[in-house]
């Protein structure tokens, strides 16, 4: 009786134990699935700056992966960078989105840039904020949030319930106005493409906050977020007096390292500053995000300007848009007189109605309007409004001009002057030109046109009443329609009988323009191809000459838009035998292209031309994209010591197209063999390697001519 009583007692014993078991493994698996599961989402551009608290887990959507959110440096990101672009180019996630782990970490200067898993990093001097991003396991120990504390316009810390998580997101981002103007690269002196900022002092309107005390629980110093430089009172009574003197006009320094100020900037910079000095004067106490910034920088101290917070001007009203149809629209609205006043007005309500079906916004199209006559003008550019509503009600206000029908000066005027940085272009959105035309011009657009397309524009032509029988020996242009649009196919043309029909094409036109997968003018001659260099190196060229000749590769290379997905650079250098100094993929910026060709060392040796053209039809040109053009440059000094027709001929078959260019005792008859046909325009020969320089620009513009002459049907 007593061992059958000690028996039960111990089986109740035992069942209680693995009762208890399952329960407490029960709680921890319910733990884990919570903090696995209540995870906040985030959008795709917010910034680990916004968010106050110093470690989370948070979930990125899809389709993340897109030029306009930057990430600036390596491994470590600095805060102004986009938390979900970041994890993607660490390659923590793709761009199907998926659960990251966000760490705040101290900063540190001379953040490098790379490019990774199809997103490009950026260079940044100088940071105080940064983050570790790493896959969105937690850690043990640490207590994540379920909803995330974002740092507000207004002095005080916002917290976000669940359900008002997006909506908080987007008034964050409503707040900070740069959102609108995102611009990827991206120089350009010699052509508009190449990808570049305008210096423009930002307005000192975001919170600077003290970091709360972290959730965790654990000493792990990596976690630990530096204490701001200035006391919390300082921060939050500093005025933008103060912002004058500590945060002055930045400029994203380009990435070929060049730090000369592009004239066009004064203007810009002049501006910003008065602006800053209309808030001091209205007695403005803003608070300045000073822990984040360096007192003292000057203009090239940080290497980058937010074009997330470039707005000169705030909008009152900012919207996402339409996400579907990211372009930067410039329509040119006949302002004519032989258009009528009645005429005129149909025209702004045309307009109106496509910026309504449009659905203008942040992220979705922007839209300007130049009205030309006489001579063209800027209603106002991309970044004047940013929601359909405003946007049609200043289109109603704008009078008429008056003048001729100039389409061809409006062109070149949009081309010169309205896609620029500082009027809102954005760098991952096509520009796109629609004119509208009541009859025909009055001069001639041809010319005009074909500059534009070479910088990348989009040209769409609404024709509105065409010329009668009797009008058309007034026409200088009988098809400037065909002459000026990217493609003769019917796409980026449409004419419509009378002005009374026009609405009837609001909606054709906007799926025409939204539809970016056939906007083939955004690819231009410096974008869109393989450039291999085929380098002598023999005997007879010299220590000093050969560094003559890479300059000459670099002054060319430098005139490129150079990426991973633009323009790509290799070279080969030869003399008996051939060297690959760099294949395309090596480098994806021009800075390196550029410190890789100063690296090139002199071979010295004979000179067997052919051998190099096939090693570089092997080496280079087969591993080229198949959407590129092969572009081969050689350049040489003497007469081959074999064959150059059977290897050139062979490139030339295999897509090849090639340039030659001789100096001193290189043979005529070689060079225009190795040159693609017609060879004179392929093939060059100077006397001496100080006057290569000169064949510089002729090279870019036979490039570019030949890549605009082919068939555009």
């Amino acid at each position: 009786m007593k061992a059958t009583v000690i028996a039960t007692f111990f089986g109740v014993s035992l069942l209680c134990t693995y009762a208890a078991k399952e329960t407490t493994k029960k709680m921890k698996k319910a733990k884990l699935y919570f903090a696995l599961t209540d995870v906040p989402q985030i959008d795709c551009d917010v910034k680990a700056g916004k968010i106050i608290n110093p470690e989370f887990i948070a979930k990125c959507p899809p389709g993340c992966q897109d030029v306009k959110y930057r990430v600036y440096g390596t491994d470590i990101y600095a805060s102004f960078s986009s938390v979900c672009s970041a994890a993607i180019h660490s390659g923590i996630i793709d761009n199907t989105g998926g659960k990251i782990l966000v760490q705040k970490v101290a900063g540190h200067s001379g953040y490098r840039g790379s490019f990774s898993n199809g997103v490009r990093s950026l260079s940044l001097p100088r940071w105080r904020e940064s983050f570790l991003v790493s896959e969105g396991k937690p850690r043990k120990g640490v207590t994540y949030p379920s909803t995330l504390e974002y740092s507000s316009s207004k002095s005080t810390a916002v917290k976000s319930e669940p359900k008002k998580l997006e909506q908080d997101l987007k008034a964050t981002k409503s707040a900070d106005t740069a959102n609108a103007s995102e611009k990827a690269s991206e120089e350009g002196d010699a052509v508009r493409k190449e990808y570049q900022t305008s210096p423009v002092l930002t307005p000192a309107t975001q919170m600077a906050t003290t970091t709360p005390t972290p959730t965790t629980t654990t000493t792990d110093p990596s976690t630990t977020t530096p204490k701001p430089t200035t006391t919390p009172a300082t921060i939050r009574t500093t005025t933008v007096a103060a912002a004058a003197k500590t945060r002055p006009g930045l400029h994203r320094v380009r990435d070929i390292g060049s730090s000369s100020v592009h004239p066009a900037y004064s203007s810009v910079v002049a501006a910003a500053s008065r602006q800053v000095q209309a808030a001091q004067g209205r007695g403005q106490n803003t608070a300045m995000e000073t822990d984040s910034w360096k007192p003292g920088l000057s203009l090239f101290d940080t290497g980058f300007s937010s074009k997330e917070e470039l707005n000169p001007k705030p909008l009152e009203s900012t919207s996402q848009g339409n996400p579907n149809c990211k372009v930067d629209l410039s329509f040119l609205m006949d302002g004519s007189w032989s258009i009528g006043k009645r005429r005129f007005q149909l025209q702004k309500h045309f307009l109106g109605n496509v910026a309504q079906a449009l659905g203008i916004g942040s992220t979705g199209p922007l839209m300007g309007i130049v009205q030309y006559g006489d001579d063209p003008s800027t209603e106002f550019n991309l970044k004047t409004y940013a929601n359909s509503k405003d946007l049609r009600n200043a289109i109603e206000k704008i009078p008429q001009k008056g003048g001729l029908s100039n389409v061809g000066k409006a062109l070149s005027f949009v081309n010169k002057n309205f896609f620029s940085d500082a009027n809102g272009n954005r760098g991952g959105a096509p520009n796109v030109v629609v004119v509208i035309v009541d009859g025909w011009p009055t001069d001639r657009v041809e010319e005009a046109s074909r500059l534009a397309r070479e910088s990348g524009i989009n040209i769409f032509f609404v024709t509105i009443e065409a010329a009668a029988e009797s009008e058309k020996q007034n026409i200088i242009e009988p098809n400037f329609v065909d002459k000026a649009v990217c493609r003769t196919n019917g796409f980026y043309s449409i004419n419509v009988p009378s002005w009374f029909s026009l609405h009837k094409v609001v909606q054709p036109l906007v799926k025409r323009v939204c539809d970016t997968d056939r906007l083939v003018c955004s690819k231009t001659c410096l974008n869109s191809a393989d450039i291999g260099f085929v380098i002598d190196g023999s005997s007879s060229v010299g220590t000093s000459n050969f560094r003559t000749v890479l300059q000459f590769v670099a002054n060319i290379s430098k005139e490129f838009e150079i990426s991973d997905t633009d323009t790509r650079i290799g070279a080969v250098q030869y003399t008996y035998e051939q060297r690959l100094e760099f294949s395309f993929d090596k480098y994806s910026t021009k800075q390196d292209v550029l410190s890789a060709i100063k690296r090139i060392s002199y071979w010295s040796g004979g000179t067997s031309t052919g051998a190099a053209i096939s090693y570089a039809s092997e080496q280079l040109f087969s591993k080229s994209k198949p959407n590129k053009r092969k572009i081969m440059i050689l350049i040489t000094d003497g007469r081959s010591y074999d064959d150059v027709r059977v290897p050139a001929m062979a490139a030339h078959r295999n897509g090849v197209i090639a340039y030659s260019v001789g100096v001193a005792w290189a043979a005529q008859d070689e060079l225009e063999a190795i040159a693609t046909d017609p060879d004179k325009e392929h093939s060059f020969f100077v006397d001496e390697f100080d006057n290569l320089y000169r064949f510089v620009n002729q090279l870019i513009q036979n490039i570019c001519t030949e890549f605009n002459s082919q068939p555009r049907n």
